[in-house]
């Protein structure tokens, strides 16, 4: 018989139940997460900003940066050996090699001050400046010096072997790097290469991180009394959030008295780029969400087709996108990785975030799931087996003892044991 994951535990702040409305709200119709990626694209993007090439690791240009010149700007030699015109070394073998006069040397960081005439050679070292009448070079190791100022080639070259030209770096005017997409290390060396020393950037979208619940109460509270709970999921969140290159900023924790979560995010949205909601986002009385954000502005879907995650509320106000979560910390999280993190991408410009590590594992135990729903299951990897890891979507260990997760996509009614899954990685 196939084993059956644990069974969550419910609570009014994460499931839809079924039935009759209560107090008079119920969910729109559930989206997929597709529909959600794909549709909810606010316009926003945070302005632009001016960074130094040394802070700019991972920052989304706010255009293409181009090249003023051309890169390298010289001809250059790849490899240790000698400059030569190719059609000099046609036809040369070990048993039959070309012999060329060798005229001089090119130093490193220094002009040519000799040429190549027809069955002439120059030393040349990697990286020096092609001399003017060669058209490729010969490694060192197909040659030999035979006597004073002579040299033999025993291998021929076709034109250009052995050189890199001038523009075929990059060509004066290209790219070198484009907007929208989050520089990496290579791109730093190539605009310090082309003497670029500073980026225009978007700024860091500035994500304000509100709390919910008379039930929860601050990390730092040193004794809880009955049924408080300390806010976890802000401070996972703020993690999220900069680990995407976010600014996240904890907003405290607002009651569940009426009028309170709208009059708090009235007041925030002014300083945000992005505001995430946790909790209060289901449709239990106490569940203010929903309300506050639809006095405030337009809500685009209230329901998502994925466990965990479910009660999940995506809208905007005043221009500013807001993202109402479920109140379990493993909910919370979950949903905000697929659908939140790429909102923080796309406010500072980039429209595709960039992938998440990643691999492929086999699946240890049968995994049933529900079509028309996405799951998202933690899995631990040892040893190329992908082993799930259940337990109620309260429980923030569940994530911390898992390695990745693996999706289960809406058409599916499971998968079976054996079955190669991707896992994307926790970094």
């Amino acid at each position: 018989m196939t084993p059956q994951p644990p069974a969550r535990a419910h609570s009014s702040r994460d499931t839809h139940q079924a039935g009759p409305r209560l107090a008079g709200r119920e969910f729109f119709t559930a989206r997929t997460v597709a529909d959600a990626l794909a549709g909810f694209r606010p316009a926003r993007r945070t302005p632009r900003e001016e960074v130094p090439l040394a802070e700019a690791l991972h920052r989304v240009p706010a255009a293409d940066v181009s090249a003023a010149a051309s890169l390298p700007g010289f001809a250059r030699s790849t490899v240790d050996g000698y400059a030569v015109r190719a059609a000099d070394t046609y036809g040369a073998s070990e048993g039959l090699p070309s012999y060329l006069d060798l005229v001089g040397a090119v130093r490193m960081g220094a002009a040519p001050e000799v040429g190549v005439r027809p069955g002439g050679a120059v030393g040349m070292p990697t990286g020096g400046v092609l001399p003017e009448g060669a058209d490729a070079v010969v490694m060192v190791e197909h040659t030999a010096e035979t006597m004073p100022g002579t040299i033999e080639v025993t291998r021929p070259v076709a034109p250009g072997e052995g050189v890199v030209r001038a523009d075929e770096d990059v060509a004066a005017g290209a790219a070198l790097v484009p907007g929208g997409r989050p520089l990496r290390a290579p791109d730093l060396g190539l605009l310090a290469a082309a003497g670029v020393t500073a980026v225009v950037v978007r700024a860091r979208p500035r994500v304000v991180i509100v709390s919910t619940g008379d039930e929860v109460v601050p990390p730092e509270t040193a004794q809880l009394r009955p049924g408080q709970v300390r806010d976890a999921t802000a401070s996972a969140l703020a993690g999220l959030v900069r680990d995407a290159g976010g600014e996240p900023v904890i907003a405290g924790i607002v009651s569940d008295e009426p009028g309170a979560l709208q009059e708090r995010l009235g007041a925030l949205l002014p300083g945000a780029d992005l505001v995430i909601v946790s909790a209060g986002s289901s449709v239990g009385a106490r569940d203010e969400t929903a309300g506050a954000v639809a006095a405030l502005g337009e809500v685009w879907c209230h329901g998502l087709a994925i466990k965990p995650g479910k009660p999940t509320l995506l809208a905007e106000c005043a221009g500013v996108p807001v993202v109402g979560l479920p109140g379990n910390p493993l909910s919370a999280l979950v949903v905000f990785r697929l659908v939140g993190l790429p909102l923080v991408w796309r406010l500072a410009g980039c429209d595709t975030p960039p992938p998440e590590p990643s691999t492929r594992a086999r699946l240890s135990r049968d995994l049933p799931s529900a079509a028309g729903r996405l799951d998202v299951v933690q899995v631990a990897v040892r040893d190329g087996v992908a082993e799930p890891v259940f337990g109620p979507s309260a429980l923030l260990s569940v994530l911390t003892r898992a390695d990745g997760f693996l999706v289960v996509p809406e058409p599916a009614t499971g998968l079976d044991a054996g079955a190669e899954v991707a896992v994307t990685l926790y970094r």
